[in-house]
């Protein structure tokens, strides 16, 4: 794989327990919902999943029939229950800013919804050069091809898929769902404890690259 010089750095970056810890945020949307609906949810199982579209989660809780519009009203509801709750995870500013201090651009490709990824980025001032939401697995290939980034990274199975469909180098955290040890198994490239790791790896990516 040829990687870029600086200049032409574009990296992406996932955004639930990737840039963000949405579980407080989720898991008070999904109380709401189920209180709202009658419909049990458990929302302190449902959290410890993210990463898959939110229909996929719906579909454990509601008849399928009903999945899409509990999902319409659950992102109706998302800006009031979750975003004040969601915290920047450790490093996340820093590795953002880390991309344009080198010269790069950095693209946030997520699952979620996407009005509701720009809330979370705008509260915690968290700024990427772009923002591309609802996209799991390989299909945020399509927005990583298009934003030529080289690098993506994530925390989950579903991240690693997307940075091979788009042929960049598989950069990931354990601080979601998967442990380092099976972030190695799924087919990471790179795995980092978080994101205070990633600028010193980005330098030396570059430098490297470089030679």
């Amino acid at each position: 794989m040829a990687y870029p010089t600086a200049s032409a750095l574009t990296v992406g970056f996932d955004l639930d327990m990737t840039l963000i810890d949405s579980r407080p945020g989720i898991h008070a949307c999904y109380t709401a919902l189920a209180e709202r609906t009658g419909t049990y949810i458990d929302a302190d199982l449902a959290v410890t999943r993210l990463g898959p579209p939110l229909v996929e989660e719906l579909a454990n809780w509601f008849p399928a029939e009903h999945v899409t519009e509990m999902a319409d009203l659950y992102r109706s509801m998302y800006p009031a229950h979750a975003i004040t709750g969601t915290a920047a995870l450790p490093g996340a500013r820093e590795a953002v800013d880390a991309v344009g201090r080198a010269g790069g651009r950095s693209v946030v490709v997520t699952a979620k919804y996407e009005p509701n990824a720009r809330l979370h980025l705008d509260h915690l001032g968290i700024e990427p050069d772009a923002l591309v939401g609802d996209l799991w697995a390989e299909q945020k290939a399509r927005a990583l091809r298009e934003h030529g980034a080289q690098v993506y990274v994530g925390d989950h199975e579903g991240d690693v898929r997307g940075a091979r469909a788009a042929g960049a180098l598989s950069v990931t955290v354990a601080t979601g769902p998967f442990t380092e040890a099976q972030l190695h198994t799924v087919g990471a490239d790179v795995v980092l404890r978080d994101l205070t790791e990633f600028p010193a790896w980005l330098t030396g990516h570059l430098q490297t690259s470089a030679v």
